[in-house]
């Protein structure tokens, strides 16, 4: 009985020969991706860039990544819109669009500000501290405007309004007057909110910031 056991025990201490190569084991590694080099443009803004209200793939930067590479122009568009946010959230956070190095940013804010009826002149002065950080960073700068609902009153919506072309004249950028543009008011084309479009109406909304981004992607 300890002969057998003494046998059994230097049988399992013999060493095995390897397994044969599986398929997986010989096929080559596959090459690293390369990163992608294209330009970047940032939108960044509140829940109008975010595409509050749409399905993954229907927000604005997505259709205009869309557009961009059906004209088979070389940009990489990054939706950096949050919903919700105020100029106050944008300034606190214009370091992260800083940091992707945009050559264009798509600067869509102040809708919240105006609708929490905030001094405008606070408003467009975080306005521009983000501005200066833009273009202090090497990025052209667009400027996309909004404006409010009637019962926000004439005097406080006349300042609100010219907020934007105020600062695109300081700083020589370009401006889209009022972002949605043939969308606004037409029910087919926003959603329930009256606030948001809907996929329609951002298609519509795409085609406005193409128009805008046309001469500085050439």
């Amino acid at each position: 009985m300890a002969a057998l056991l003494c046998g059994c025990s230097r049988q399992e201490n013999q060493p095995q020969p390897p397994a044969p190569a599986t398929d997986a084991a010989k096929a080559p590694a596959a090459a690293p991706t390369a990163p992608d080099s294209r330009p970047v443009i940032a939108c960044f803004g509140d829940s109008l860039t975010a595409g509050q209200g749409l399905d993954p793939g229907q927000s604005y930067p997505d259709v205009l990544q869309q557009e961009l590479d059906r004209r088979a122009v070389r940009y990489r568009v990054e939706n950096m819109g949050v919903s919700g946010d105020t100029t106050q959230d944008g300034l606190a956070r214009v370091s992260l669009v800083v940091a992707e190095k945009p050559a264009i940013v798509v600067l869509e804010l102040g809708a919240n500000d105006g609708l929490r009826g905030q001094p405008v002149a606070d408003s467009k002065d975080r306005m521009a501290q983000m501005i200066e950080a833009l273009q202090k960073s090497g990025a052209k700068v667009v400027l996309a405007g909004i404006t409010l609902p009637p019962n926000y009153g004439p005097d406080y919506i006349k300042q609100f309004d010219a907020m934007y072309r105020d600062l695109a004249a300081k700083y020589k950028v370009s401006l889209i007057p009022f972002l949605l543009a043939g969308v606004a008011g037409n029910p087919q084309l926003m959603q329930k909110d009256g606030l948001h479009p809907t996929a329609e109406g951002t298609r519509i909304v795409a085609g406005t910031v193409m128009k805008a981004l046309e001469p500085l992607v050439k």
